[in-house]
């Protein structure tokens, strides 16, 4: 008996099981929520790289504000003129496009005659420097003399006293306070050959009050087209260069007097 005890005694009898133990183990982490992590990550990377296009592309868009570096031709015909213009001298975005247009406006610099480019960012990004720029809007003329033809049966009409000598050789003259011409000036100079240049001008009382626009005159160019171009009275010692300046970038880029291998020269 006691032998029978005692070999009962020295078998160790092992625990029951708890029902916690008896549940089936699992992987710490399920197949289903890799799947989801590894998709979750995915999405998050294609949003970076979308973010990422798109704020280059944005900081592209807002750092250029409307300009363009592109030469490339656009032609655009205005009444019977067609002109094949590069995409940078063109100031506004919707005005890039070929076809017919009523009028089309072009900004250049001063005297190099050329578009918008990465190197010449900061003269039409910089309001202090505008005034080394030319504006030019091309439309269909709808007067059949332009202001160097206006000067006799029109401004001289207008005319408020005595003329005096204006600056760089032009004479200057007053016009009546009820022309409608809001304290403009009228410049003029004779030229051999040609009719006299006249440009009006709000001439300001300091060179560093003056703007981009302080001066324009208009012209006849091409078949039909008037040409009112916009510059600074910083300039006005230029006035001889550039007429002849502007007459010229517009006449070498109308259809008819341009040689096809020059129709894809970018303007800059």
């Amino acid at each position: 008996m006691a032998i029978g005890a005692e070999g009962n005694e020295g078998k160790s009898m092992a625990p029951p099981l708890s029902s916690a133990a008896m549940v089936e183990e699992g992987p710490l982490i399920s197949s289903g929520f890799v799947y989801r992590l590894t998709a979750g990550v995915a999405v998050l990377a294609a949003l970076t790289v979308a973010i990422s296009v798109g704020g280059h592309w944005l900081g592209e868009k807002i750092s250029l504000a409307g300009h363009t570096t592109d030469t490339k031709p656009i032609s655009v015909t205005i009444g019977d003129d067609t002109m094949h213009l590069a995409a940078n001298t063109i100031r506004f975005p919707s005005e890039r496009a070929d076809g017919t247009a009523e009028r089309v406006d072009l900004y250049l610099t001063w005297p190099q005659m050329q578009g918008y480019s990465e190197a010449d960012r900061i003269r039409f990004d910089d309001i202090s420097q505008s005034s080394s720029l030319i504006f030019l809007q091309i439309s269909q003329s709808t007067m059949s003399r332009d202001m160097s033809g206006r000067l006799g049966p029109i401004y001289s009409q207008l005319m408020d006293g005595a003329a005096y000598a204006g600056p760089f050789g032009l004479t200057a003259h007053r016009l009546r306070a009820d022309a409608g011409y809001n304290d403009e000036i009228l410049l003029t100079a004779p030229r051999t050959g040609e009719t006299d240049y006249v440009v009006r001008c709000l001439l300001p009382s300091s060179p560093t009050l003056a703007t981009s626009g302080d001066c324009q005159r208009d012209i006849k160019v091409g078949k039909d087209l008037s040409v009112l171009y916009r510059f600074s009275s910083t300039q006005l010692g230029d006035w001889r260069a550039m007429d002849a300046a502007v007459q010229n970038f517009v006449k070498t880029r109308l259809v008819d007097n341009v040689a096809p291998a020059a129709t894809a020269v970018g303007g800059r």
